[in-house]
């Protein structure tokens, strides 16, 4: 019995038979799916078991990335970029909760309380330098002093590449503060 041709189905006989990608084909019927030109054995290209000439062959393009155990690393690590990114943006963006709020601050309500309490002053301990503050800073650590500019530093000495220590003489606090925030008096 003769087998079936690829594109029409009728038999084939074995004077006309072309076997190739797995059927077997007339020589009439051995023609490119999309604009019928006849092909032989040395110009045809197979794709999914259909013939092509060079011109229509489908152009296979790769759209899913293999889960390789090095693509998986680099998408790991990827994310854990991002989410430091996002979380530093976050640290930046947050309000610092343990300060109180400017409204819920207890200023003296009375003039004899303001008296009451102690002036705060500097007296100098040791022979720091003095900085006055060029730019306003909100401490982000406990350790540190906020400064508003125009503030005063007193007994101020050097900690390490950017940093001072120091006392705000306008609110009395001692702490780390920024060394590119101030400057010597």
């Amino acid at each position: 019995m003769n087998p079936p041709c690829g594109r029409c189905a009728k038999p084939v006989y074995p004077t006309e038979k072309i076997n190739c990608l797995d059927k077997y084909w007339h020589k009439g019927c051995f023609s490119c799916d999309v604009c019928k030109m006849a092909l032989s054995m040395n110009n045809y290209k197979g794709f999914e078991k259909r013939p092509y000439c060079s011109m229509h062959y489908p152009k296979t393009s790769f759209t899913i990335v293999a889960d390789t155990p090095e693509n998986l690393r680099l998408k790991q690590q990827s994310m854990l970029n991002s989410q430091i990114k996002y979380h530093e943006d976050f640290e930046r963006s947050k309000v610092r909760s343990d300060a109180p709020p400017p409204e819920n601050r207890q200023e003296p309500s009375s003039q004899a309380e303001a008296q009451m309490r102690p002036p705060v002053t500097m007296a100098p301990s040791g022979g720091g330098k003095r900085y006055q503050a060029m730019y306003s800073y909100t401490a982000a650590e406990a350790d540190e002093v906020s400064l508003q500019e125009g503030d005063l530093i007193g007994d101020a000495e050097l900690i390490d590449e950017g940093w001072l220590f120091g006392s705000n003489q306008r609110t009395g606090q001692r702490g780390m503060l920024p060394a590119n925030y101030v400057r010597p008096v």
